[in-house]
């Protein structure tokens, strides 16, 4: 019988991963777009792209560190020890 408290911390792991791994693809990709752009001068619509970018890996970036600290705190808790204090 499997716990159902280690399967849902398991299924937010892999989520935290996930969105840790799309936001800071988001944010290299508008680094890139930015390199892009200064040789291009810049051009609207790429200042634009740049801009989505930078929200959309900051809108699912933000929330993804705070949960995998969330998990790391608890598999810590677990386990007896302190999670950073």
């Amino acid at each position: 019988m499997t716990d159902p408290v280690l399967e849902r911390r398991e299924r937010l792991r892999r989520l935290s991963d996930l969105g840790q791994r799309t936001g800071y693809c988001c944010f290299g990709l508008a680094v890139v777009l930015f390199v892009v752009a200064f040789f291009m001068q810049f051009p609207a619509w790429l200042v634009t792209v740049i801009i989505a970018s930078m929200a959309i890996g900051s809108l699912v970036l933000a929330p993804a560190i705070v949960i995998g600290y969330g998990v790391k705190a608890a598999d810590a808790d677990d386990r007896g020890e302190k999670f950073g204090y």
